[in-house]
């Protein structure tokens, strides 16, 4: 997963702190278009659990543009470093597109696509993940299931069949096409007459046990559960977000695809449990 939990907690902040507005005083309709985004200094990027910023620090954020038909569009961009590192400005930059409707009072499906891209770096990088989720509330919590399916590409191929064979650069399995898939599910609630919100998730990766035409995978060892427990506290037009990540690869697990699968400064498995603040704006 992106660390994302807290920019959604802002929005919901910003979403309600204007619905309050609003309610407050007469108002024209919302305009037919919207945009909103967030930006964010985390510290440390972890995506399903995995760090992709050498357990370092990165500053991450995006732009949506929404429809009032419920398409919508948009970015995501945070700087990468030793496993989710391509070359280049080591820049990873995710293209969204979607439509979200409503499903009954309290809850909307959301079908869509992220292109992962990964500008000026390696070749073979460039891969598509449709996605679908449901999201509601029960309650005082906010619930979201999704399931992402990235179709066989290139990218996510198993062109090595181990660490070591990749360190040579000779290929194992030269073109081999992968499919992805990553089901997940997420609940926040927040704390009655408090500004905290208490968040979680769990995962599930399924896909290439090996590495990929770069030496990297998006499911390292093949399968994998990643989870989250945290929470985030409003502090002004801020969030102040602090989740235990962790997932359950093993250092054993992940020995055959070593060393590509660890840090570049100390060597220690960048799958492990980590403590990540991070600190969110959205406007």
């Amino acid at each position: 997963m992106k660390f994302r939990l807290a920019t959604m907690a802002v929005l919901t902040a910003v979403s309600t702190l204007s619905a309050t507005a609003a309610q407050a005083e007469e108002t024209a309709p919302p305009p037919p278009i919207t945009v909103s985004g967030s930006v964010a200094l985390v510290s440390d990027y972890r995506y399903r659990g995995v760090s992709q910023s050498n357990g370092g620090a990165a500053v991450q954020g995006g732009i949506t543009v929404s429809h009032e038909s419920g398409a919508y569009a948009g970015f995501w961009s945070s700087n990468l470093a030793g496993w989710g590192t391509f070359g280049g400005p080591n820049l990873e930059l995710d293209l969204i597109a979607g439509y979200k409707l409503p499903v009954g009072k309290s809850a909307a499906l959301d079908v869509g696509v992220t292109v992962y891209t990964y500008p000026g770096g390696s070749s073979k990088t460039t891969f598509a993940e449709p996605y679908i989720k449901l999201s509601g509330t029960v309650g005082p919590a906010s619930l979201t299931a999704g399931v992402a399916y990235a179709p066989k590409q290139v990218a996510l191929g198993k062109w090595y069949n181990t660490g070591a064979s990749a360190q040579t650069g000779t290929p194992d399995n030269p073109g081999a096409k992968e499919d992805n898939l990553y089901i997940w599910t997420d609940a926040a609630a927040a704390i009655p007459s408090t500004p905290i919100t208490l968040k979680g998730h769990v995962g599930y990766s399924k896909g290439n046990s090996g590495l990929g035409p770069n030496g990297t995978s998006v499911a390292p060892t093949g399968k994998y559960f990643d989870w989250l427990l945290g929470a985030d506290v409003a502090v002004g037009k801020l969030i102040l977000g602090v989740a235990y990540v962790d997932t359950d690869i093993s250092d054993a697990e992940a020995l055959y695809l070593q060393p590509n699968f660890s840090s570049t400064k100390d060597g220690k498995t960048i799958a492990g449990s980590k403590v990540v603040v991070s600190v969110t704006a959205a406007f």
